[in-house]
């Protein structure tokens, strides 16, 4: 996980391919407005912002295939929904940043390679809200005047993050503990430093004044301190207040209500508001002041309303009054039988009741009467009226008739009014007679079992008879199961429960049953429908696309998933219009079609419909032999490999996806755009491309500094397949090895933890002023001051001949064979640039260490001595054999003048090219005898300087 597996590549104009794949590897670098980024011990980064800055978190990634890059969150949210979701860019960008979106953010990047590579970053979002100062006394002592030489506490708070830090002034003086005895100041153990509190103690004269706290968060992500006054006197009051309105007010709908609010005493001058009983006021009222105004009111917008008046002092005064709309809704009636006869018919000489219920509001001025054939009735020995007790049946009346005569046959009306008018009236007539007899439910012989399609509008229907005819309700049968509109029960007045586009999931029992209301109050009557709902099979799968070569068998397979009725099911697979095959699905869920030699005609479209009384579900294939898109590799060391004053070249590099799976690429289509020109060309291959093959293609003659759309289009005897974009853009620096030390990761070169001691990563800019004259550069290896090299540092405790050691990541050997091992010895060229500038220059060497081989690293370049104020390039070939790492040692010379740099650091397949001359570079074969060597020429250049 930790070794990079690169494979170098060679700068000359032929193509070059090896096997290739790298693990994606990943850091998370800021931009935008960052305060500060510190790092944690034992955590990852913390990146501290302001609230309303931008925050910019980028994903720098490597490996190929090309990771794909994902952020998420913990907590908080980066937009108004990022826990929901995630996004998929390699930038994160959050404009004005809000405290809420602060925590952990996760970059995850992957391509197939192992598990995920995953990093995260802490952000810190730094904020402070205006303090507020809210004062009290002592509980127990208030009098008639509020602060007259009693205790009182000034408590500051402020939402801050980080924590807030508090202090105390009056007038121009800062208090602190102990700087006057009657003042006492401290933090509330159960807050946690949330807040900070002044006791002034027995309150004196010099105790009335203006007292201003101050809130700071020390300047951090340059947040000023904000601060509040308050002034303290001895008319300093809690609020009080008065409603000058009745309570309850009970009003019609459609009137206009104000409800006014006053305060009556409190200093400073409260602060008024209103709030409602739902959370909300309603969007068309108006406040102005203390006063509410609510228009055209309505019944849903009654209940309580309060008005709270605050002016940080002493609690908030608050006081309520209910507003009542009247109304009246829900007119029902039930018939209910005599009850000490078991019988549900009406019969004459019997007792029978009317029942009439009413929701009324307010319910104590709800008011019945009845009338029998449009007369009014009394209550009479025969006739009893009654009204149950509101509390346990509100807005009921019944009417007992007594042993039940021929002449007490006719309409009965029960009339319900408000007592004060203003609302219509509800009246609800029932009939008594001979006809009147209790329901019975039938459902007719042709609607259950009911069988439908899927999609359709069906009713199921059941009988009512029966006078009066009652509400019907519909139900599950499954009492646990919804009904098609979401509730456990559905009312109807004719019988039928009606449902549209009707789905599989609404197959099952149905019960409908007679309710009490507007009926008889008697067991309630049921009846049960089945419903059946067809539909056609399910098929996966719905879409496939399948990549052969041609002469090739393959096998398509579609299988049916559910289906109703799934007993008969035929097949039929076709190509295009054309049919190939067709039968029945008797005992089985799944049909295939072979095809055993695909030739040209072969291609197409394959159709396999399945179908069933409600139609046909089908799985389609798509056969082709287009070849898959390539992927470009996007880490290639050193890819700016000319660099002529107008012109450079770029090496391209890319992977084929799944080369195996449709004919051998023959050639590569390569589409150059520019602005106003494109040019294309074409890339032939000799051979089969093997599944991670690295293929790479050098660009030339590439204009200085513009930008091109490379298009990259395998072709196959079948034709053309999908295409890959890439923009290539030139920029001075990038694309080449200057940048290896520009990050933190110094890319992937570690420190040897045998050394004495390690290289350092440096800038010039970043240099200390107590910096050693004298040695070391000024500047990096293209004259950049922001620019990064790496040096060892020899200034005390450092002691002459100490080591330090740097080392590359490991790079694997391209194979030569197509069985993936090493015939012949590669060469690669090792290069890079270094600065020995010092009186007490030691010395720089290079060394070869390869896997499997336990003995001591090859020694493949040196030198010792002062080498002057400038950079210089030195190149070497190596011949290695297996994996292998290069090892840059720096040994300290004898004083602290002796300072060694090194940067831009390449390694690059195939033999060096005009290597530098140095009368002072030793090129050595196998071999240890660092330290030794080191010594010798110490000693020799000692020599000459004495002459």
């Amino acid at each position: 996980g930790d070794i990079t597996n690169i494979k170098m590549l060679t700068l000359v104009n032929r193509l070059a391919r090896f096997t290739f794949a790298i693990k994606e590897h990943f850091r998370i670098i800021h931009s935008g407005h960052a305060c500060n980024v510190e790092e944690e011990r034992y955590t990852e980064r913390v990146y501290t912002i302001r609230e309303g800055e931008t925050l910019e978190l980028a994903c720098l990634v490597s490996g190929h295939p090309r990771p794909q890059i994902r952020w998420t969150k913990t907590a908080g949210s980066a937009s108004d929904r990022f826990q929901d979701s995630s996004v998929f860019n390699e930038t994160l960008r959050i404009t004005r940043i809000q405290r809420l979106q602060g925590g952990r953010y996760y970059c995850k990047a992957e391509n197939g390679l192992g598990s995920p590579a995953i990093k995260s970053i802490r952000v810190d979002v730094y904020y402070l809200d205006d303090p507020i100062v809210t004062v009290h006394q002592s509980i127990g002592e208030a009098k008639e005047q509020f602060y007259y030489e009693r205790t009182v506490f000034l408590r500051c708070m402020a939402n801050s993050n980080p924590p807030v830090r508090y202090s105390w002034r009056r007038g121009q003086e800062f208090l602190s503990q102990g700087s006057d005895k009657g003042v006492e100041i401290y933090e509330p153990f159960f807050t946690q430093g949330e807040t900070k509190i002044l006791k002034l103690k027995n309150l004196r004269p010099q105790d009335y004044a203006n007292y201003s706290c101050i809130a700071s968060v020390r300047n951090v992500c340059g947040i000023t301190n904000k601060n509040v006054l308050f002034k303290l006197s001895n008319k300093t009051a809690s609020p009080t207040i008065k409603l000058l309105v009745e309570d309850p007010i009970v009003v019609n709908p459609g009137q206009t209500v104000t409800l006014v609010c006053v305060t009556s005493g409190g200093d400073p001058t409260p602060t008024l508001t209103w709030v409602h009983s739902a959370d909300e006021l309603p969007k068309k009222s108006v406040l102005n002041g203390g006063t509410l105004t609510l228009p055209a009111i309505s019944i849903e917008e009654a209940g309580v309303y309060s008005c709270v008046a605050s002016n940080n002092v002493g609690n908030p005064a608050k006081k309520s009054t209910t507003i009542v709309v009247r109304g009246l809704k829900k007119g029902r009636f039930w018939i209910t039988p005599d009850p000490y006869h078991n019988d549900d018919n009406i019969q004459i000489g019997r007792e029978v009741k009317i029942s009439c219920q009413v929701e009324a509001t307010p319910p104590e001025e709800l008011l019945f009467s009845w009338l029998k054939n449009g007369r009014p009735l009394r209550s009479s020995e025969r006739m009893v009226i009654t009204h149950t007790d509101p509390e346990v049946q509100p807005g009921t009346t019944n009417l007992d008739i007594i042993d039940l005569k021929f002449t007490d046959f006719g309409t009965y009306t029960c009339v319900a009014v408000l007592k004060n008018g203003g609302i219509p009236e509800i009246s609800i007539d029932v009939n008594i007679s001979s006809t009147t007899v209790p329901p019975e439910l039938t459902v007719p012989q042709d609607k259950s079992p009911l069988v439908v399609q899927e999609g359709d509008t069906v009713e199921l229907q059941c009988l009512v008879s029966g006078k009066p005819k009652p509400i019907i309700l519909w139900s599950r049968a499954d009492k646990e199961v919804p009904m098609p509109d979401g509730g456990l029960q559905t009312e109807s007045y004719d019988g039928a429960l009606r449902i549209v586009n009707v789905s599989r999931e609404m197959t099952g029992t149905y019960r409908c049953a007679t309710s009490q209301y507007n009926g008889f109050n008697v067991k309630p009557r049921e009846a049960l429908v089945e419903l059946t709902v067809q539909y056609p099979p399910a098929v996966e799968p719905l879409f496939t696309e399948i990549r052969q070569g041609l002469g090739r068998a393959f096998t398509l397979n579609c299988r049916m998933l559910r289906a109703h009725p799934s007993k008969v099911l035929k097949y039929e697979w076709k190509l295009g219009t054309r049919l190939l095959t067709m039968g029945q699905l008797d005992q089985r869920d799944e049909t295939d079609y072979h095809v055993r030699a695909l030739n040209r005609e072969g291609y197409g479209e394959y159709t396999c419909e399945v179908t069933n009384e409600a139609g046909a579900g089908a799985c389609r294939f798509l056969v082709t032999g287009r070849a898959y898109a390539p992927e470009f590799y996007y880490d290639t060391y050193s890819a700016l490999w000319q660099n002529r004053p107008r012109v450079y070249g770029f090496k391209l590099q890319w992977t084929q996806q799944n080369p195996l799976s449709v004919d051998r690429i023959v050639a590569y289509r390569l589409g150059i755009k520019q602005v106003k020109q494109a040019t294309k060309k074409y890339i032939p291959m000799e051979g089969a491309i093997a599944k991670g093959e690295l293929i790479t293609h050098n660009l030339t003659e590439l204009i200085k500094p513009e930008a091109y759309l490379v298009r990259l289009t395998p072709i196959t005897r079948f034709g053309e397949g999908d295409s890959t974009d890439r923009t290539i853009r030139y920029r001075m620096g990038q694309n080449s090895p200057n940048l290896l030390f520009e990050d933190e990761a110094v890319c992937m070169f570690t420190q040897d933890k045998r050394d004495d001691f390690d290289w350092t990563r440096h800038s010039a800019a970043t240099r200390d002023t107590k910096y050693t004259p004298n040695t070391g550069p000024s500047s990096d290896r293209v004259g950049s001051k922001q620019g990064f090299y790496m040096y060892i540092e020899t200034s005390r405790p450092r002691l002459e001949g100490e080591k330090a050691r740097l080392l590359t990541p490991t790079f694997n050997v391209a194979p030569k064979s197509p069985y993936g091992t090493v015939t012949s010895s590669p060469t690669y060229c090792f290069g890079f640039y270094y600065h020995m500038y010092g009186k007490h220059i030691g010395a720089l060497n290079a060394y070869l260490r390869q896997k499997g081989q336990s003995g001591a690293d090859s020694s493949v370049w040196t030198l010792v001595g002062n080498q002057g104020d400038r950079w210089k390039q030195a190149k070497v070939n190596i011949h290695p054999t297996a994996s292998f790492q290069l090892v840059l040692e720096g040994i300290r010379g004898p004083g602290i003048e002796g300072d060694i740099a090194i940067d831009d650091v390449t390694i690059e397949e195939g033999e060096c090219k005009d290597p530098p001359h140095n009368s002072k570079c030793f090129f050595l074969g196998v071999g240890g005898g660092g330290h030794d060597l080191y010594v010798n020429q110490i000693q020799s250049i000692r020599k000459r300087q004495a002459l």
